[in-house]
């Protein structure tokens, strides 16, 4: 199988594509994650948070019931306060460079993912390559878009993360994670798989599974 993962752009011809589009081939949207969503849903900073005020709550109330000195107990809740603050203060900084870092584009014929805080990766995805997109709900108009592939290529999940639909370490799906807006997101890209079906009509029709109500959600364009 053909490698369809570039390590390295450093200058991009085109704002989140590796190279310059060919002939006929468009972009139709553009976007990125939200640091507020990825530091909440992808990294969990609301369930760090809750861990931690837990442990100060369970310090404070074994040292009154052991008769421990106030200014002990005091010190062991401001060390584990301390702790939360530095835990999800690298939390919200990674959130912050994964929106910067990431540029999620659908053209007429593709996704591509431009990611990576460390190690900067394109993933370039061909409509050919796409067996069912799965659009997960997380609040609100919020959500993440997630895409199966057609069996036969292969992922790595660690590679990919958090760019990837959570426990699927067999057969990874890249993902459009944390969008502010996934359901328009899903109906750009269910529309362009519609308009490159009606060119390419040996491909079957693309099925948006919306996890709301798990059920699958036909695109009428993608006839």
């Amino acid at each position: 199988m053909k490698q369809f993962v570039t390590r390295e752009h450093e200058i991009e011809p085109v704002p989140g594509l590796p190279s310059e589009l060919p002939k006929g081939e468009q972009i139709l949207w553009q976007g990125r994650p939200s640091a507020r969503l990825v530091a909440r849903h992808c990294l969990k900073s609301v369930w760090i948070g809750g861990y931690f005020l837990v442990l100060a709550l369970w310090a404070g109330v074994s040292g009154l019931s052991d008769g421990q000195p106030l200014g002990g107990i005091v010190f062991s809740i401001a060390i584990l306060t301390a702790l939360a603050a530095l835990l999800l203060g690298l939390i919200e900084l990674f959130a912050w460079g994964v929106e910067k870092t990431t540029l999620y584009t659908i053209t007429s014929e593709r996704v591509v993912m431009r990611f990576g805080v460390a190690l900067s990766m394109t993933l370039n995805m061909p409509f050919k390559q796409f067996h069912s997109v799965s659009l997960g709900r997380l609040g609100g108009k919020a959500g993440t878009i997630a895409i199966a592939l057609v069996p036969g290529h292969r992922l790595s999940w660690l590679v990919q993360w958090p760019h990837v639909r959570g426990w699927r370490f067999t057969a990874p799906e890249p993902s459009l994670i944390c969008l502010p807006d996934a359901e328009a997101v899903a109906q750009v890209l269910a529309l362009a798989y519609g308009r490159y079906r009606s060119v390419h009509s040996a491909h079957p029709r693309l099925t948006v599974i919306d996890e709301a109500v798990s059920a699958p959600v036909h695109v009428a364009a993608a006839e």
